[in-house]
C-alpha cells in the first residue's frame, strides 16, 4: 500500500482582482496599445499624423495618470500590508538587478525575476510589481523620461501576463519551468516589439527608409517597422531572452519554491489584526 501524494496547495493571491480593477486594467491597457500603435492605424493626411511628433508624448503624459489610476485601484481593493512588503522588497531587487549587464547585449536578469513573480503571485500584483519596479530602476539608473511610462506599462504587461498563465495550482516542476521559460522567451520579443513602437514615431523619415512616414499607408510603415525590429532591437532582445530562459532553467526551481514558502507564510488573505493592549 502507497502513500497518496501530497496535492499542491492553492497559491495565495497578494491582490484580487475584483470588477473595478479589472475594468481599471482593460482601460490602461486599451490606452496603452492605442499609444504604442497609433502610427499604424492613423492614415495619410489623418489629424493624428499631423501630430506625428506631438502624439507620443501627449500618451505618455495620459499613461503616467491612468498607471497611478490602476495601481490606486488594485491597492485599494486588496493590496494590504504583508503584500506592500513583499513589493517593495521584490521591486528593490528587481531595480537593482537591471542595471548588470546594461549596455550589453541585453542582459537583463530583472526579466526573469518579473516572470516567476507574476507566476507566484498573480496577474495583479503582477501588474503593479512590473510598474513599480521600472519606474524604481529609471529613478536609479536616471532613465526618466517620456518613453519611462510605456516601460512602466509594458513590464506591467509582461509579469501580469505570467500571472495568467495556466495551473497556478496545480503545474509543478519541469514541466511549469519549461512553460515559464517559453513564456519568457516570448516575451523578452514582445516587450522590446512594443518599446520600439514607442520610440519608432521619433526617427525622422528623412534620415532613414525605416523610419516612419506619416504621409505612407499602414502596410508600407508596418514594412518599415519591421524592417527597424530586425536593424536596431533583434540581437538586444535575443539575448535578452536567452538570458531569461536560461536563469528560468537553472534557479527558477529554487525561487519558485522560496517564493511560494514567503507567500505561504504572509498569509495575505489572513486580515491583520492589533492587539489593544
Amino acid at each position: 500500500m502507497t502513500a497518496a501524494r501530497p496535492q499542491p496547495q492553492p497559491q495565495a493571491r497578494a491582490v484580487r482582482l475584483g470588477p473595478r480593477s479589472t475594468a481599471a486594467l482593460v482601460l490602461v491597457s486599451a490606452t496603452g496599445a492605442a499609444g504604442f500603435a497609433w502610427p499604424l492605424f492613423a492614415g495619410p493626411g489623418s489629424q493624428v499624423s499631423a501630430h506625428a511628433q506631438d502624439a507620443p508624448w501627449l500618451f505618455a503624459g495620459l499613461l503616467v495618470l491612468l498607471v497611478a489610476v490602476v495601481a490606486a485601484t488594485i491597492s485599494e481593493s486588496g493590496l494590504g500590508p504583508k503584500a506592500v512588503a513583499m513589493l517593495g522588497v521584490l521591486a528593490a531587487t528587481g531595480a537593482a538587478l537591471r542595471p548588470i549587464g546594461a549596455g550589453t547585449a541585453g542582459i537583463e536578469p530583472m526579466f526573469f525575476l518579473m516572470v516567476l513573480s507574476g507566476r507566484v503571485l498573480g496577474p495583479g500584483f503582477g501588474y503593479v510589481l512590473g510598474c513599480v519596479t521600472m519606474f524604481a530602476s529609471a529613478l536609479l539608473t536616471g532613465g526618466v523620461g517620456p518613453w519611462m511610462p510605456f516601460q512602466m506599462l509594458a513590464m506591467g504587461w509582461f509579469t501580469m501576463g505570467a500571472g495568467l498563465l495556466p495551473g497556478p495550482d496545480r503545474l509543478r516542476g519541469r514541466a511549469e519551468l519549461f512553460m515559464l521559460a517559453g513564456y519568457g522567451f516570448l516575451a523578452a520579443f514582445a516587450y522590446g516589439t512594443v518599446m520600439n513602437l514607442a520610440g519608432w514615431p521619433f526617427m525622422d523619415a528623412l534620415a532613414s527608409n525605416i523610419a516612419f512616414d506619416p504621409d505612407a499607408a499602414v502596410p508600407a510603415n508596418l514594412a518599415r517597422f519591421v524592417a527597424y525590429c530586425l536593424a536596431t532591437s533583434l540581437g538586444w532582445d535575443l539575448g535578452r531572452a536567452v538570458v531569461t530562459v536560461v536563469l528560468t532553467l537553472t534557479i527558477g526551481t529554487t525561487l519558485l519554491k522560496a517564493l511560494r514558502r514567503a507567500t505561504r507564510r504572509a498569509a495575505f488573505e489572513s486580515p491583520v489584526t492589533f492587539d489593544p493592549r
